[in-house]
This record gives structure tokens, sequence and C-alpha cells, in this order.
């Protein structure tokens, strides 16, 4: 569906355009109407068009490692959704879906070319739009990284686990020590005293026998408190590993894509400079 000019008005990107420009523009990009919850479009998708939302609302979510979806940004009325992939002309790393009816403009990267060669300027509001992913992304790294692996591991704990955690708890403090050193001292010396009326007299053979019996058990509890403490730090160092690899990808992508838009300035300004020599009278 064609697009009427004065939509492009009403959008912050293309509100420098003058009419003429307008209606250009307008002639070139479509209008595209999308469904509660019709996929926009998924990943690997070809990133051959960005849109901009004028109706309605979108999310943008990815899948992580875990199967979960993690949202990446909700774009608003006025804002852009898919631009990194029409600008790289990739594949799209991200899905995007119509959480209510929503229409949006839809813009090639040959309409934003036309676009900067009219207006130059134009291209701030496009790195204004990459800043705001940039922060959204660096926003969505943040969130990542408050992942607690204490809580993560706990959901899937039985109760045996949880109670071998209990038992080298308190085995590994003073409190049991203490406890143990006064239990022991009173057991030998009742038996001492009692002489031959004793239960377990010198040198104390059943104590002998119930000590051993709580080493033989409570070794293998505390291994599997132990064994538990070091899927924590392996898991905690997992997620260290997944944070810092995402945020080193994100940050790379966003390098290229600022490099690319850097690139096409100078190629607007190069082109500037062409014709404003080319439309200099001659002999000037």
């Amino acid at each position: 569906m064609a697009c009427n000019p004065e939509v492009l008005k009403n959008i912050p990107l293309f509100a420098l355009l003058d009419d003429e420009e307008s209606a250009l523009l307008a002639s070139q990009v479509d209008m595209q109407t999308f469904a509660p919850r019709e996929r926009i479009y998924k990943v690997g998708d070809p990133g051959a068009a960005a849109y901009v939302v004028t109706s309605g609302s979108v999310s943008v979510f990815t899948v992580d490692d875990d199967q979960q979806e993690v949202v990446v940004d909700e774009p608003g009325k006025g804002e852009f959704f898919g631009f990194a992939s029409m600008l790289e002309r990739t594949p799209h790393q991200t899905d995007a879906m119509a959480i209510t009816e929503t229409v949006c403009l839809e813009v090639s990267f040959d309409d934003i070319a036309v676009l900067l060669t009219q207006k130059p300027m134009a291209g701030m509001d496009l790195m204004t739009t990459l800043g705001r992913q940039l922060h959204s992304t660096q926003a969505l790294v943040r969130g990542r990284t408050n992942r607690n692996p204490n809580e993560v591991i706990e959901k899937e704990e039985t109760t045996g686990e949880r109670i071998a955690d209990h038992v080298a708890r308190f085995g590994g403090s003073w409190t049991f020590i203490i406890t143990f050193a006064v239990l022991l001292s009173v057991y030998t010396a009742a038996n001492v005293l009692l002489d031959k009326q004793a239960w377990d007299p010198y040198p104390f053979i059943l104590l002998n026998l119930f000590l051993s019996m709580l080493a033989a058990i409570q070794a293998p509890v505390i291994m599997m408190s132990q064994n538990r403490q070091d899927s924590r730090d392996r898991l905690r160092a997992e997620l260290d590993f997944d944070v810092n690899k995402r945020a080193e990808s994100e940050v790379q992508g966003v390098s290229r894509k600022m490099s690319m838009l850097d690139q096409k300035m100078d190629d607007i300004a190069d082109l500037l400079r062409k014709s404003a020599l080319d439309s200099r009278p001659v002999g000037q």
C-alpha cells in the first residue's frame, strides 16, 4: 500500500524533509499492516527492509542458549526496528512480531540512500537510532548478568541435596565442634566415674563404634555438598563466559554498523562536493 506523505511528517527521522522530498520518499516506500501476533520477520530472513511503527505495538525478541525468549526491543510509534540488518544487507538476527494490529512503514536500503542524498543531516537521526539500539543491548546484557547461579541451581535441587548442605554447614561450624567436644567429655567422664558399672568402660569401644559410623556417614554427605558447590562455581563461570561472549558480539556488531554508517556519510559528503563542483559556473 502506498504511503501518504503526511505520515512521514510524524516520524522523527523524516520530519526534516520538505514537501517535495516527502512526496518523493512516500512514492518509494510502502505501508504494511500486520494482524495481532503476526510475525513480521524471523531469524534468518533476508534483511531487505527495515520498519517504522506508525501505529500499534511490536516486540523484537531472540531466543538464548537456554531456549528462553529474551525481549530485545519494543519500538514505539515513529521508531525503527530491523534497521541494522537492512543497513548491513544481512539476515535478521532477531524475531519481530506485532503485539496488536500494527501499521508499519517499510523502508529499504535504497530509500535510505535517497533520503541521505536529499538530506545529509538525517544521518544524525540514523545514528540516534543506532545509539538507542545500543542502549537496549546494554540493558539486556546487564539484565542477563543479574542471573544468580544459586537461584538457578536451587530450582533443580532435591530434598537429599538440601539435607547434605545443612549437614555440611553444621559439621563445619564451631557449634558442632564445641557441642561434640562437650558430649565426648561428658560421655568419657561418666564412664570413668561409674568404673565397673559403666556401660562402656575404657577403652570406650562403643564410643569408637559410634565415631566410626558418624565419620562413615558424614564424609560422603560432605562430599555431596562439596560437589554441589563445585556445580555452583561451574555454573557461575559459564554464566560469566556467556555474558562476556554476548557483550563482545554486540560490541563488535555495533562497531561494524557505526563504521559502515560513517563510510556512507563520507560517500554522501563526496557526492555533495562533486555536485557542488559540477554546478559551479564555468570560469569560476
